[in-house]
Order: structure tokens, then C-alpha cells, then sequence
């Protein structure tokens, strides 16, 4: 069974999407362990963004593509038994790739203990023009999912989880292990993306919104295995549109305050991630590198907020085939003036005193910076202004040169 608010795409449609580079949140997906007497041990509802980096010919290639709906709770998934081995849960798709994930339990909770992602290579709809063939396999004991005992994880927010070549971006979580029963328990245990020391709801706009200040500019850093691999100074506008409970199409604006801020993220070699989450709302940021190019570029944004006056309060969007951005590595991109991005039809962002730079960065420090085209024109005016000053104050000088010259030219000397 399969629950999704997103466009549905079929097998040989997400070949055709891998192909082309779209990148987009899937549908949850619905997995049941059971033991020999039909009692469910784990249940859980889920959506999974992957990320692989892989070989084309001598090229760097990137293999982004979302949890199918086709995916399947495996056989080899198991409630675990009294002489110690734990309950598991595998998800099979495509052509043998799995993903198993173990639990482990105390008195007070249970957990992930690890994540085994295999992927095979040779599968041409995951993994197209792979010169690599047979299965790979990457692992983590550092998922951060747990739940206290008797409760159900919920994160509807990013949960990003990094696994050497891999990138796994878990949400819209229900799950749970070591059921008492076959469904679900009453209370839930909720991530730390979803939760906050003072959580409170946003504000709803009125029916007249009034447009925010100019947001204030917030410096974000995340640092990867050899230092910062993502440095961004900037000022950030939401705008987004939406249908009120009795149907109406309204707006609603605010501003990212960077005191509120936490940011939070993580690198791999040619994929890099910026998640900046409060009380209010959880933004992440997906940043790749065309090593063909020797370029980097925002690949893919996501938000997930709540609009409390809204139709569907909890409001969640998300690209994940934009092109923005884009800079030579070792450089950064710098605007002072305003950009904006249309994320989709319904969500935008206004960038302000935008400084950015992902991968090889040195020292902790913005690389030379490359001007937006909006600077560059900004720039364009005072120039011409002056050229044209200029010009005219040397039509006058030639004016009044001639005009000397015919008045001398008018005297005979006696």
C-alpha cells in the first residue's frame, strides 16, 4: 500500500526522469514485518530520496532517484528471536537493491543500530550507461532514529543520512519495531528536525499581508570530513501561495532569522547538503558538483512549514531539478542584490548580500568572488552616467575651443 500527495511516477517513467536529471520527494511507502503467527513486529511508512555518486566511462556520474512505490518488504526481513538476533526490516526494489534496517532496544527505547544500503550497479533504470557492474554496499550505525518504548517515530522533516557514496533523505517517517500489537501505538516520539525547545506555531498572514523588511543576513557553515565544505552568507525571504480552509487563495511572506537558525548539514565528494531548520520552518538546500564542468551549482531546494489558516496545514515543496547558482569550483557567487528563486508554482525565495561557495574551499574562506549579472548591470549605470558627463564636458571644451579660434580669426593686424 502507498499513500502520496506528489505526482506518481512508473518504472519506465523514472528511467526516462533519471535520464534527464529530475529529481523529485516520491510517494511514502507502507512496509509490514511479521512473525510466524502473522503479528506484526515493524511497521513503517516512509519516502526516501537517494543520491549515488557512480562511474560513466572515466566521468563522475550522480544518481538521484526517490523510494519507488513498487518497493517491497523483502523475505529476508525478520521480527528477530529470543537467542539474539534483532528484528529487521528489508526493502527490496529494481533489480537486487536493498535496504536493510536493523533495531536494537533498552528498557526506555529502541533504535536504528545500523543501515546496510546495496545497490546494484548493472541496474540500467537506477544506474544508466554504468561502466561498473554487481552490487556495491555502503553502511551506517549513525542514523539517529529512535523512539521510546511504545511509541512510533514520526518525522514529517528532512532527516538527512550520509553513507559514503550515498545520500539518503528520509521523511514523511512513521515507524515503529517491537509492536505489541499489529498496529501503530497512541504516542509518538518526534525527530529533532520537527521538534524545538519553544516550538510554536507561525503566525497565519492576514487578508491584507504585510511585506516583510528586508530579512537580515545570516552566516552558515558545514563542515565535512577535511574542513568547511559549505559557506553561505545571505539574507532569506520565503514567499509562498496557498488555499485557506474556505478555499481562497492567499500569501504568506516572512523572513529566515538567523537567530533562530540552526544549521546543519553534510558533504560527500561531489553532493553537499545545507538544512536550515527553527521553530517556524526547515529548509534544506542541496548543492552538486559537475566535476566534468569544474562547476558547482543548487541542485535541489525543499521547505516543510506549517500555515496554520491553511487548507492542508502542513505545508511541504520541493525541486530537485534546478540549475541555480551555478559557479566555478573554488570560486563563490556573490549578488548583492535581490534574486529570486521559483522554486515551484507555489514557493520562492529572495536572496539578499548572497555570498555562497560549496566543495574546495580553502582555509575556511569565500574563494574569488563571481558577480551576479544584476550587480554587473548595477554597475553598468554609474559607468555610462559618467562616460556621458564626460562626453558632454568635451563637446563643450571643442565648442568653446572653436568658438575662440573663428573670434581671433576676425581681426586683421594693422
Amino acid at each position: 500500500m502507498t499513500s502520496c500527495r506528489m505526482r506518481r511516477l512508473g518504472e519506465a517513467a523514472l528511467g526516462l526522469a533519471l535520464l534527464l536529471g529530475i529529481f523529485q520527494s516520491g510517494c511514502s511507502v507502507t512496509f509490514d514485518v511479521k512473525d510466524e503467527s502473522g503479528k506484526s513486529c515493524i511497521l513503517a511508512d516512509l519516502s526516501i530520496d537517494f543520491v549515488v555518486d557512480y562511474k560513466i566511462g572515466d566521468k563522475q556520474g550522480i544518481s538521484k532517484f526517490v523510494l519507488p512505490e513498487k518497493a517491497e518488504t523483502a523475505k529476508t526481513s525478520s521480527c528477530g528471536t529470543k537467542s539474539g538476533t534483532v528484528p529487521l526490516l528489508v526493502i527490496g526494489f529494481g533489480t537486487n537493491n536493498t535496504l536493510g534496517i536493523n533495531f536494537t532496544k533498552s528498557d526506555k527505547d529502541y533504535r536504528v543500530d545500523t543501515l546496510l544500503f546495496t545497490y546494484n550497479l548493472s541496474d540500467a533504470v537506477y544506474f544508466p550507461n554504468s561502466t561498473e557492474n554487481g552490487t556495491r554496499q555502503e553502511a551506517s550505525s549513525k542514523a539517529e532514529i529512535s523512539a521510546l518504548t511504545n511509541r512510533y517515530y514520526k518525522c514529517f522533516n528532512p532527516h538527512l543520512i550520509t553513507m559514503g557514496n550515498v545520500n539518503m533523505t528520509f521523511h514523511n517517517v512513521k515507524l515503529e519495531a517491537y509492536l505489541n500489537g499489529n498496529n501503530y501505538s497512541t504516542n509518538a516520539t518526534s525527530c529533532k528536525e520537527d521538534v524545538s525547545p519553544t516550538s510554536a506555531p507561525p503566525i497565519p498572514p492576514t487578508t491584507a499581508p504585510v511585506k516583510p523588511k528586508i530579512p537580515d543576513v545570516g552566516n552558515y557553515s558545514v563542515d565535512g570530513t577535511s574542513g568547511v565544505c559549505i559557506l553561505a552568507k545571505m539574507g532569506l525571504q520565503l514567499n509562498i501561495t496557498y488555499k485557506t480552509q474556505s478555499d481562497k487563495n492567499a500569501s504568506y511572506e516572512f523572513n529566515i532569522e538567523p537567530t533562530q537558525i540552526k544549521a546543519s548539514g553534510t558533504c560527500s565528494k561531489t553532493y553537499s547538503t545545507l538544512l536550515l531548520s527553527s521553530e517556524k520552518v526547515s529548509l534544506l538546500f542541496n548543492f552538486t558538483l559537475n566535476l566534468n564542468e569544474s562547476k558547482f551549482y543548487l541542485g535541489e531546494v525543499a521547505v516543510n512549514t506549517t500555515i496554520v489558516d491553511a487548507k492542508d496545514p502542513k505545508f511541504s515543496s520541493s525541486n530537485g531539478s534546478l540549475s541555480f547558482l551555478k559557479t566555478t569550483t573554488r570560486k563563490s557567487y556573490k549578488c548583492n542584490s535581490k534574486e529570486t528563486l521559483q522554486v515551484t508554482d507555489s514557493f520562492s525565495i529572495d536572496f539578499y548580500n548572497l555570498q555562497i561557495q560549496a566543495f574546495d574551499i580553502d582555509n575556511g574562506k569565500f574563494g574569488p568572488a563571481v558577480e551576479c549579472a544584476a550587480d554587473q548591470n548595477g554597475m553598468l549605470v554609474p559607468i555610462i552616467v559618467g562616460a556621458a558627463l564626460a562626453g558632454l564636458v568635451l563637446i563643450v571644451l571643442i565648442a568653446y575651443l572653436i568658438g575662440r579660434k573663428r573670434s581671433h580669426a576676425g581681426y586683421q593686424t594693422i
